[in-house]
C-alpha cells in the first residue's frame, strides 16, 4: 500500500466565543439548552460493539435544579467491567495495525464536530449537567478539548518523529508501541475536557481503553462517546461504563492485562489506586503506567507593590468561577497588611455584584456545587469557620439546598497561617485569607511553601522584580503551573501545559509531548547491513 511522511496541521488555539446578547452562538446555546431540558436521555453503557442497558437506571438532574430530571444512565456491575475489558482487548490488534495517520484523522475529525455542529451541544449538556455558565462551558467543553484533540495529535507526530542517530554501516530506529495490555481511565465530573482528554490521549497512541467518567459527568460523557464514534472510532477502542470506583477497581486492578490508568480526581483515592496497584504487582504483564492529577490547594502571594485592583479580581475570579470546583482554584491567599484596605473593598464590591442562580439564566456568575455530599462538606467548613475565634467570615456563608446545591461565593479572614481552611482541600467557594506584615515577605513565602501537602497551582502578584524572583525560587516545588501577576487558574493546552507535584499528582503534564509518552513503550531496533564474521579484534594480533 501507499506510504508516506504525514505531516499534522500545525493546531493553533480554539477561539473563545463570547456568547454576548444578540451573537449567533449565544442563540443556538439557548435553543441547545431548551432541547435538551425538554428531553429525558436513555443513556446506555457502550462496550465493544452493543448499548448495553441493564434496567438499574439512576435519574440525572441539574446540580442547580435538582427536581428536574435530564434523563437516565443505565448502571452496571463487575461483569460489564469485564465485558469492557475483553472488549478492549479484542479491538487492540486491529487498532495498532491501523496505519497512525488514520488514528489521527479519527481525532481531528472529533475536534471538528466538537467545534461545528456539536458546540452548543456539548455546552449546553455540560452547562446543565455540571452546572457551569456558558462561559466556563466554552472554555472547558469547547476550546480545550478542542485543543487537546488538535494538539495532541500534533504531539504525536512529534514523538513518532523522533529517531536516533546511526553510525556507519547502521540503521538505528525508533518505533513507539502502545502498551501491552488495556488502559482505565478514570475520570472527574469538573471538566469535560478531561474527561474527553483522558481515554482519547492514551488511544491515540495506539492503546485500547476502559473508561469510567464521574457519576455526575454521565450526561456530557455520552454525548462524548457518540461523538468519538461519529468520528469513526471503531467499537471496542474506547469502552465506556458506569459502575462504582470499587466494583471497577476490583476487577481491573486484578486483571493480568491492566497496562496502566490516566486519572483525574481525589488525592486520597489516588494514593489508594497506587497502593492498590504496589500489592498486585506480581499480577500484571507488565509494570503498569500510572499518570495522575490529583487535589490542590492552590495560593495566590502578593507582595507590598503589587497591583491592588489586578490583585482582587485575580481572587474573585480565581477562587469562584465555577464554584470553586476547579483543582488550580485559588484557596488560600497571602495578603501585606498595606494592601489588604485597598483589595478588601474591591474583593467584597465583586462579591457582592455576583449573581446566582441556574445556568439557563446569563447574569449567573456562580451556579450550584455538583452534589449533595459536595455541598454538605463545603457548608461543614463554613460552620466550623463560623464558630473558630480566630475566623471571621467576610463575605458570603450561606447554603440553601432546597432547588439545587448553592453556596455563596464565601470569603474567610483567619489570624492563623495554618487554620484547616489555609491547609486542606474544600472544593468548593471558599477562599481563606491570611493577612502578614509587609516586611516579613520572607518569612511568608516560606509558610506558604510549606503549608500544605499538595503543588499544584499558585501565583505572585508584585511589581518587584527581585521579589518576583525570589518567589519564583522559594516556591519552586510549591507549584506544577506558577503564575506571575494573574490568578492560578486557566491553563491553556499548548501554552500552560498543566500537572503538579508534591500530594497534587505525577506532573505529566496534560496538554503537552509529555503525557502521550507515559502512553507508549518504545523499541530500539538496530539493522547491521554488513555484520562481521570473524569473532577476534585487531588488538589481539602479534606484534
Amino acid at each position: 500500500m501507499p506510504k508516506g511522511f504525514y505531516t499534522i496541521p500545525t493546531p493553533g488555539n480554539e477561539p473563545v466565543l463570547s456568547y454576548a446578547p444578540g451573537s449567533a452562538e449565544r442563540q443556538k446555546l439557548k435553543e441547545a439548552l431548551a432541547k435538551a431540558r425538554s428531553e429525558q436521555l436513555d443513556i446506555p453503557m457502550y462496550i465493544g460493539n452493543e448499548c448495553v442497558k441493564t434496567g438499574n437506571t439512576v435519574n440525572l438532574t441539574p446540580p442547580h435544579d435538582h427536581a428536574h430530571i435530564l434523563g437516565h444512565y443505565h448502571e452496571g456491575n463487575s461483569t460489564h467491567v469485564e465485558q469492557a475489558i475483553q472488549a478492549a482487548l479484542a479491538a487492540k490488534s486491529d487498532w495498532v495495525n491501523m496505519g497512525w495517520e488514520h488514528r489521527a484523522s479519527i481525532f481531528l475529525k472529533a475536534a471538528e464536530l466538537i467545534a461545528g455542529p456539536y458546540r452548543a451541544a456539548i455546552n449546553a449538556a455540560t452547562m446543565l449537567g455540571q452546572s457551569k455558565n456558558a462561559y466556563q462551558a466554552e472554555i472547558d467543553a469547547a476550546c480545550e478539548l478542542i485543543d487537546f484533540l488538535r494538539f495532541n495529535v500534533y504531539f504525536m507526530e512529534e514523538i513518532y518523529y523522533q529517531q536516533p542517530n546511526s553510525a556507519p554501516g547502521i540503521w538505528n530506529r525508533l518505533e513507539q508501541r502502545p502498551l501491552e495490555g488495556f488502559v482505565f481511565a478514570l475520570t472527574p465530573f469538573n471538566f469535560t475536557a478531561i474527561a474527553g482528554n483522558l481515554p482519547t490521549s492514551a488511544a491515540m497512541m495506539g492503546n485500547t481503553v476502559v473508561w469510567k467518567p464521574s457519576n455526575t459527568q454521565i450526561y456530557s460523557a455520552n454525548l462524548l462517546m457518540k461523538i468519538f464514534l461519529e468520528a469513526g472510532l471503531p467499537a471496542g477502542v474506547i469502552n465506556l461504563v458506569y459502575v462504582d470506583g470499587p466494583t471497577a477497581g476490583d476487577v481491573i486492578f486484578n486483571h493480568s492485562d491492566f497496562a496502566g490508568i490516566h486519572f483525574t480526581g481525589s488525592t486520597g483515592v489516588f494514593q489508594h489506586i497506587w497502593n492498590t496497584i504496589g500489592n498486585n504487582i506480581k499480577k500484571y504483564k507488565s509494570y503498569p503506567k500510572i499518570v495522575g492529577e490529583t487535589g490542590g490547594k492552590d495560593f495566590v502571594f502578593a507582595h507590598p507593590s503589587a497591583d491592588r485592583e489586578a490583585l482582587a479580581v485575580a481572587l474573585a475570579r480565581g477562587a469562584f468561577e465555577y464554584q470553586g470546583q476547579k483543582c488550580s482554584a485559588a484557596s488560600r491567599a497571602y495578603i501585606p497588611e498595606s494592601c489588604w484596605p485597598d483589595v478588601k473593598v474591591r474583593l467584597l464590591q465583586d462579591v457582592k455584584n455576583m449573581e446566582m442562580g441556574g445556568v439557563e439564566d446569563f447574569r449567573n456568575f456562580v451556579n450550584a456545587v455538583i452534589d449533595e455530599k459536595s455541598f454538605d462538606k463545603i457548608e461543614q467548613y463554613i460552620q466550623e469557620a463560623k464558630a473558630a475565634d480566630h475566623v471571621e467570615v467576610i463575605a458570603g456563608g450561606g447554603c440553601d439546598k432546597s432547588k439545587g446545591y448553592f453556596i455563596q461565593p464565601t470569603i474567610l479572614l483567619t489570624t492563623d497561617p495554618h487554620y484547616k481552611t489555609m491547609c486542606e482541600e474544600i472544593f468548593g467557594p471558599v477562599l481563606t485569607i491570611f493577612v502578614y506584615p509587609d516586611q516579613e515577605f520572607e518569612k511568608y513565602l516560606e509558610i506558604a511553601n510549606n503549608t500544605s501537602p499538595y503543588a499544584l497551582t499558585g501565583s505572585i502578584f508584585s511589581q518587584d522584580r527581585y521579589a518576583i524572583e525570589q518567589a519564583t525560587k522559594v516556591l519552586t516545588n510549591a507549584a506544577g503551573n506558577f503564575y506571575i501577576n494573574d490568578k492560578p487558574t486557566g491553563a491553556v493546552v499548548g501554552q500552560q501545559p498543566f500537572g503538579g507535584g508534591r500530594a497534587s499528582g505525577t506532573n505529566d503534564k496534560a496538554g503537552s509531548m509529555i503525557n502521550l509518552l507515559r502512553w507508549v513503550s518504545p523499541r530500539t531496533i538496530k539493522e547491521t547491513f554488513v555484520p562481521p564474521k570473524d569473532y577476534t579484534y585487531p588488538f589481539m594480533d602479534e606484534q
